[in-house]
């Protein structure tokens, strides 16, 4: 009876999932402009929340400089292309490999450190990061880079807010995907150990510098892919895009939803994309949306400290 009330459920689950997966490809076409850049914007800090999920929540580290790490992606990917006159589908694994480089040499430095330490070097490395760019002319200091030409897609140029929509749909299935399957890996079930007790995970025989610097590696270079799509997206990008009060918010959507799991990673990004947008044309509310907003969060940490979609161990 408890097999079948497992397959029932998953049934279920998968059901669920596909009907959502439908709504989300049909939504398009029954909803305005504005409502499709808002659920873009919503997707956009999912891919984020995923990716900086797989350092904290998969491994329980403190990462307080994640605007970093997308922030290169979108940086070599509009230097490429402006200066270099690079082809965005070959700006990706540049992107790609600079992030993987940023995060080992970072990581392999400080990864050793815990907690507040930790947490201290990665806001260090985000204002590094943040300031440098604004310095330089090949980033176009202070203004950013300008002008960014958007790329092509099976012969469609991806001018319009739709096909942002869906590019970045098909990216939040792929981040899912990914680390769902670094999740239920071998490799995802050592990050656990770690964020569990790294003391006994290291007693146990596991190389705890090792796994970490990899969920650092691997979370740097999800943000890189997402800061390179948002810069051709956005065709504009400059260091205020990139201060820590973009990384306070990645981090708190991972929080708000329920850290390590991914339909709450999902949840919480949603929720604080979408949410303040709810009350912006209502007299006097939308003036205030954000004090609710914040008063809101306080309320959901106060009563639900484990957030909106825990694992289940957090949840018992």
């Amino acid at each position: 009876m408890g097999l079948i009330d497992k397959l029932d459920n998953k049934v279920s689950k998968t059901i669920g999932s596909l009907a959502l997966l439908l709504v989300m490809v049909l939504l398009p076409l029954r909803v305005d402009n504005y409502v499709q850049n808002v659920l873009w914007n919503a997707m956009f800090y999912m891919l984020l929340a995923l990716g900086l999920n797989v350092i904290v929540g998969y491994c329980g580290l403190c990462d307080l400089g994640y605007a970093a790490k997308f922030a290169i992606g979108a940086y070599t990917t509009g230097v490429l292309m402006k200066s270099f006159s690079w082809n965005f589908w070959l700006t990706l694994p540049v992107s790609m490999l600079i992030s993987a480089i940023t995060a080992a040499i970072v990581g392999g430095a400080t990864l050793k450190l815990r907690s507040d330490y930790l947490a201290i070097v990665t806001l260090g490395f985000a204002e590094i990061v943040r300031i440098s760019v604004r310095n330089m002319s090949i980033t176009g200091s202070a203004s950013g880079l300008i002008a960014i030409s958007r790329p092509s897609l099976f012969g469609i140029r991806l001018t319009r807010i739709t096909h942002w929509y869906y590019v970045f749909l098909v990216l939040v299935l792929m981040f899912i995907f990914i680390t769902y399957r670094i999740r239920h890996s071998r490799f995802g079930r050592a990050l656990t150990y770690i964020r569990e007790d790294e003391d006994a995970a290291q007693a146990m025989g596991i190389n705890t510098t090792k796994y970490k610097l990899y969920a650092y590696i691997i979370g740097a270079v999800l943000g890189g892919i997402t800061g390179s799509f948002y810069a051709v997206k956005m065709t504009n990008i400059s260091p205020t895009s990139f201060d820590f009060t973009q990384s306070a918010n990645i981090l708190l959507a991972v929080i708000l939803g329920g850290m390590g799991k991914i339909p709450g990673v999902i949840v919480g990004a949603a929720f604080f994309a979408i949410f303040p947008e709810l009350f912006r044309d209502i007299p006097i509310i939308g003036e205030m949306r954000m004090l609710f907003f914040g008063i809101l969060l306080i309320v959901v940490m106060i009563t639900r400290p484990q957030g909106l979609w825990p694992e289940r161990k957090q949840r018992m």
